[in-house]
C-alpha cells in the first residue's frame, strides 16, 4: 500500500512539475494544456513504462523450450515468495544484470543479462532473481518503473526550457 502511495505522488509532483513549466511558457492555457500532457504521460507510465523498460534494454520474452533452466528457476522462486511466476526476458549483453518491472506480481516481469548467466553460478543467479521477486512481491517495481518513466519525461520538458 505504501508503495501505491508514493507512486500517486509520484504522479501527482510529475503532473504540477508540467503544470508550472505550462504555465511558466503560456499562462493559464499552457498550464491546462500542460496538464492535460501530464495526464497522458502518468497514463502511458503507469500502462507502458514495463515494456518501454523491456524495450529499451532489448529484452526477449523466454519460455520453458528457450531457457529451460532459468525458467524453471524462476517458476521455483516465484512459487517459494508465494506470487505468479512473472514474464521472463533474457537480454543479450556481456554485462551482468538483472530487474524486475511491472504494475503488480500479476503483471510483472524479470529480465537477465546473459552476462549475469555467464558470470555466475547457479546458486548465485538464483540470488539474484530472488532479489528480483522480492521487488515484485513488495510492489517496488510500479515506483521503480514509473520514477524511470518520469527521469524520461523530465528530460524531455528540458528540451523545451
Amino acid at each position: 500500500m505504501f508503495n501505491f502511495l508514493r507512486t500517486g505522488v509520484l504522479f501527482a509532483v510529475l503532473t504540477a512539475l508540467f503544470m508550472a513549466v505550462g504555465y511558466f511558457l503560456g499562462g493559464t492555457s499552457g498550464m491546462l494544456i500542460a496538464f492535460g500532457v501530464a495526464a497522458v504521460t502518468n497514463l502511458f507510465a503507469f500502462w507502458n513504462s514495463d515494456k518501454m523498460v523491456l524495450s529499451m534494454q532489448g529484452a526477449h520474452e523466454v519460455d520453458p523450450r528457450s531457457a529451460p533452466d532459468l525458467y524453471a528457476m524462476v517458476e521455483r522462486l516465484a512459487r517459494q515468495a508465494g506470487i505468479p511466476t512473472p514474464k521472463i526476458y533474457l537480454i543479450d549483453t556481456q554485462q551482468p544484470n538483472a530487474f524486475a518491472t511491472g504494475r503488480d506480481p500479476n503483471n510483472a516481469a524479470v529480465a537477465v543479462s546473459t552476462g549475469l548467466l555467464n558470470y555466475l553460478q547457479p546458486n548465485e543467479v538464483a540470488g539474484v532473481i530472488a532479489h528480483e521477486l522480492a521487488h515484485i512481491r513488495n510492489r517496488d517495481t510500479l515506483t521503480m518503473t514509473v520514477t524511470g518513466t518520469m527521469a524520461g519525461a523530465i528530460s524531455m520538458l528540458a528540451q523545451f526550457g
